[in-house]
């Protein structure tokens, strides 16, 4: 009997595997930019592939909204959250403005101090946004001017935000919101933007108006940003459209937001997008270290768009 020898079966089949994504791998130039930092490309790369390999149907996109899907300056001053929305005349006076700002310049500086754990922070976020409630509970805030309040701010979208949005809906991949700002706000801005979608899910504060549209409490558990595990574990498996799609694309600009896949049920593959907003150098280490890839003083979309158009295109699945 003659044995026939085929040398290239003796080739490691992780040396063919690794030629095989070489060959067939979409480039994504975006990555390349200076602004872009990861810790291990080559996992990286992997994840987006196996992603795209799957196709839009395993696909959903969980997303914090503050200063990640909003901008977090415009021309040197920065871009107001959904609860900074909220300071106008039309809605609280004065007293109510100086209290909030003491608030946020007593809290904030925990919330991104890089050396607390979140342990430590978590009780504090319950106190800073507890005291915010209240305050806006006391001015009894119309429901009807919110609208308007909206539209005298300068909330603004991330630039590339209408591609995001309009990609999303095209390709019928659920987009779940998970903000720890007020909701009724939040849709608000995204309504204004004309890109409140059927496959938008929003998970937020919401208020609580009576029969006359005052504001008189705000609706069920406080959600901030260190405890967004909770939230995603108890709505998360109430949402239909997000069963069945165990890929992951998480966007946020806190370490907190890490925890918002933590609801999704036998996930396969997760990529983390981290927005390093402000802080850059004390807080790069940390980021790099736990979001795959992290966007530094990036205001735009482009390098989401292109993983979403790499994930979402049909070449080589």
């Amino acid at each position: 009997m003659q044995i026939y020898h085929i040398p290239w079966i003796y080739t490691p089949v992780r040396t063919v595997l690794a030629i095989w994504h070489q060959l067939t791998k979409t480039e994504i130039p975006e990555l390349a930019k200076c602004s872009v930092l990861m810790r291990e490309r080559s996992r990286v790369e992997e994840t987006i592939h196996a992603m795209q390999r799957a196709g839009a149907g395993s696909l959903q996109v969980i997303s914090d909204f503050d200063m990640t899907l909003t901008r977090f300056a415009h021309n040197g001053k920065r871009v107001p959250t959904t609860h900074n929305i909220l300071d106008n005349r039309l809605l609280i006076d004065e007293d109510c403005t100086k209290k909030i700002r003491e608030l946020l310049n007593t809290y904030y500086p925990i919330e991104i101090d890089a050396s607390r754990t979140a342990e430590e922070k978590r009780p504090l976020m319950v106190e800073w946004w507890t005291e915010v409630h209240e305050l806006l509970i006391q001015q009894r805030i119309r429901k009807d001017m919110l609208a308007q309040a909206v539209k005298e701010s300068s909330a603004m979208l991330r630039d590339g935000y209408q591609l995001f949005f309009d990609r999303l809906t095209e390709q019928q991949v659920p987009l779940l919101i998970f903000s720890a700002g007020v909701g009724d706000v939040l849709e608000e801005v995204i309504r204004q933007h004309r890109v409140f979608y059927p496959n938008v899910h929003i998970i937020s504060n919401y208020m609580d108006f009576d029969q006359t549209g005052v504001l008189r409490a705000f609706k069920g558990q406080l959600i901030h940003t260190f405890n967004k595990r909770d939230g995603a574990l108890s709505h998360a498996a109430g949402l239909r459209e997000l069963q069945g799609r165990p890929n992951v694309l998480l966007l946020g600009d806190s370490l907190g937001d890490l925890t918002m896949a933590d609801g999704v049920p036998e996930h396969q593959n997760i990529l983390t997008i981290g927005f390093l907003n402000d802080k850059v150098e004390e807080r790069k280490e940390s980021y790099i270290n736990s979001f795959d890839i992290v966007l530094v003083q990036d205001e735009t979309m482009d390098v989401v768009n292109a993983i979403l158009g790499c994930i979402t295109s049909s070449r080589h699945k």
